[in-house]
């Protein structure tokens, strides 16, 4: 392995290893009302536009660090998503409650 891809795979390994602890946090706690949907679905799109570059320049460091952070972002993305549904729902149950 050459100098260059060895670089790239150190740092796709330390930005990746970023989001084990957010992501292990959510799962455990389900506490995701600090984290914001916009941010996550914006930052999930950017991941899936780095595969497909990733792909369509062959670049093994940065299709292997964005595959594992896609997961690691999607299912915090989908953590969100499930905590603003139930959030919302368990609101309006509550509205009709007081009707």
């Amino acid at each position: 392995m050459d100098f260059d891809n060895l670089l790239g795979f150190i740092a796709a390994t330390i930005t990746t290893a970023a989001f084990i602890p957010q992501t292990y946090r959510s799962i455990t706690t389900r506490d995701l009302s600090g984290i914001s949907l916009g941010m996550y679905a914006t930052f999930t799109f950017g991941i899936i536009l780095w595969i497909i570059y990733g792909i369509l320049i062959g670049s093994g460091p940065i299709l292997v660090a964005n595959i594992i952070t896609f997961g690691l972002s999607a299912t915090i993305l989908y953590l969100k998503i499930q905590h603003l549904m139930a959030h919302r729902q368990s609101n309006q149950i509550k509205a009709n409650h007081h009707e």
